[in-house]
C-alpha cells in the first residue's frame, strides 16, 4: 500500500489547471476529427476519430508515467536516447515507408499503424542539450558547450531533412536558441544562432528559387533538389505563398481552401457538423483531420471558437513557463523551456499555415491533430512538465493548484 500513498500523494501535487487544459484540447480533436471525416466513403479516413481515441488514450498514460516518475532519472539515459533516435532516423531513410515521396515513418504492420523517428528524435535532442546545458561547469566551459549543442542539434537535423522534412527540421533551431538563451550563455553564442538560422534559411531559399531564375530545367531543378535533401514540391509551396495565383488549382489548393474555410465561419462559425468546405471536400479530407484541424474548427465554431483553442494553447505555455520559473533545477527549468518552444512553434505554424500567413508545411497541431507519434510524444514532453512541478518546485505559493 505504501506504493499506492506515493502515487496519489505525487498526483495530488499535479498542476490540476495543466491537465485539465491538456484534457479539454484533446477532447476537442476527437470531436473536430470526427467532423472532419465523417461522411467520407473512405473507410480508413472514415475511422480516424477511433484510432485518435485510442491514440489519446495511450498519450494520458504516457502523460502519467512521466508525470509520476522522477524526470532526473531520465537524464542519465539522455546520450543512449539520443544515439538510439539518431539510428532510426538513419535506418527511416532506407527501410522507412515511402509516402508522397517523403521516407518519414516505420510502418508496424501488425498493427498497421506509423511512428515517425523524427518526433523521437526532438525529444531526445532537448533530453540531451538540457542535461549538457544544465552542467555546473557550463558557463567556464561555454565555448565548448556551444559547440556540442548545435553538434547535438545539427546531426538530427540534417538526417530530418533528407527524408525530407525542412519544417521539423528547422525548428530544432528555435528550441536550441531558447534553452541557450535560458542557460546563461553569453549573448554572443545567442546570436551565432540567430545567424546560423537566417544563413540557413537564406541557404534553403537560394537553392528553392535560384535554379528556376537560372533558367535551369524542371527536371534539373527536380535532380538538383533531391542531391541536397529538398524536393521540387518545396519549392512550389514557396512559390504559392508568395504568390497564391502562382498554382491555384494544384499546390495553392490546400491553402486557398484554408483559408475560404477560416473566413466563412465568420463570428460563430456554421455550427458542428455543418462546415460546408470540409462537407463538399473543398478541403480535402487526407489532410482536413491533420494538418489542417484547425481550418475544420474555424469554420464550424467561427472566430470565438478560435480564440477558445488559442486560449487553450496559451493556457499550457503559460502554466509550463512558470514551471520552468519555479523550479530550483537547471535541468528541470531547461526541459521545460524547451518543450514549451517545441510547442509554441507547432501550434505558431500550423495555425499560420491554415490562416495564410506562413507557406503550407507537414507540422501538425499537437493535441488536436490525428496522428499518434506526436500525440505520445507531445504527451510525454506534458508529462515531463509534470514532473518538474511535482519533484522540484520550490517551496513558494504558485498559481497552478
Amino acid at each position: 500500500m505504501k506504493w499506492f500513498k506515493k502515487i496519489l500523494s505525487k498526483i495530488k501535487r499535479m498542476s490540476l489547471p495543466l491537465s485539465i487544459i491538456v484534457l479539454i484540447i484533446l477532447i476537442t480533436g476527437i470531436f473536430f476529427i470526427y467532423s472532419a471525416c465523417y461522411i467520407s466513403e473512405d473507410l480508413p479516413v472514415k475511422g480516424l476519430y477511433k484510432k485518435q481515441i485510442v491514440w489519446s488514450v495511450a498519450g494520458i498514460a504516457a502523460y502519467m508515467f512521466f508525470a509520476l516518475n522522477d524526470y532526473r532519472k531520465f537524464r542519465k539515459y539522455s546520450w543512449l536516447f539520443y544515439f538510439g533516435s539518431i539510428v532510426c532516423l538513419l535506418l527511416v531513410l532506407f527501410a522507412g515507408v515511402r509516402i508522397g515521396g517523403a521516407r518519414r515513418w516505420f510502418s508496424v504492420p501488425v498493427v498497421g499503424i506509423l511512428i515517425q523517428p523524427s518526433e523521437i528524435a526532438k525529444m531526445a535532442t532537448m533530453v540531451l542539450m538540457g542535461s549538457i546545458l544544465s552542467q555546473p561547469h557550463t558557463y567556464i566551459e561555454k565555448g565548448w558547450t556551444f559547440f556540442k549543442v548545435l553538434m547535438i542539434a545539427f546531426f538530427p537535423i540534417g538526417l530530418i531533412m533528407l527524408e525530407p522534412d525542412l519544417s521539423s527540421a528547422i525548428i530544432l533551431l528555435p528550441v536550441a536558441l531558447s534553452m541557450m538563451f535560458v542557460s546563461n550563455l553569453p549573448l554572443k553564442y545567442i546570436f551565432g544562432i540567430v545567424g546560423i538560422g537566417v544563413v540557413f534559411v537564406l541557404i534553403v531559399l537560394s537553392v528553392l528559387l535560384l535554379p528556376d531564375k537560372l533558367g535551369v530545367s524542371e527536371q534539373g531543378q527536380e535532380k538538383f533538389l533531391n542531391t541536397v535533401g529538398l524536393r521540387l514540391y518545396h519549392k512550389h509551396r514557396i512559390m504559392v505563398f508568395l504568390n497564391l495565383d502562382e498554382d491555384p488549382m494544384g499546390t495553392g489548393w490546400n491553402k486557398r481552401q484554408s483559408q475560404i474555410a477560416v473566413g466563412s465561419g465568420g463570428t460563430f462559425g456554421k455550427g458542428f457538423l455543418n462546415g460546408t468546405q470540409n462537407i463538399l471536400g473543398y478541403l480535402p479530407r487526407t489532410v482536413a483531420p491533420t494538418d489542417f484541424i484547425y481550418s475544420v474548427i474555424a469554420e464550424e465554431k467561427g472566430f470565438l471558437g478560435s480564440i477558445v483553442v488559442l486560449s487553450l494553447y496559451a493556457g499550457i505555455f503559460l502554466l509550463s513557463l512558470q514551471v520552468a520559473y519555479l523550479t530550483w533545477d537547471r535541468f528541470g527549468r531547461l526541459l521545460c523551456v524547451g518543450f514549451t518552444t517545441l510547442l509554441f512553434c507547432h501550434v505558431f505554424i500550423n495555425i499560420s499555415m491554415t490562416v495564410g500567413i506562413m507557406p503550407v508545411t507537414g507540422l501538425p497541431l499537437p493535441l488536436l491533430s490525428y496522428g499518434g507519434t506526436i500525440m505520445l510524444i507531445s504527451m510525454s514532453e506534458l508529462g515531463i512538465i509534470q514532473s518538474v512541478y511535482v519533484h522540484s518546485r520550490k517551496r513558494r505559493r504558485s498559481y497552478l493548484s
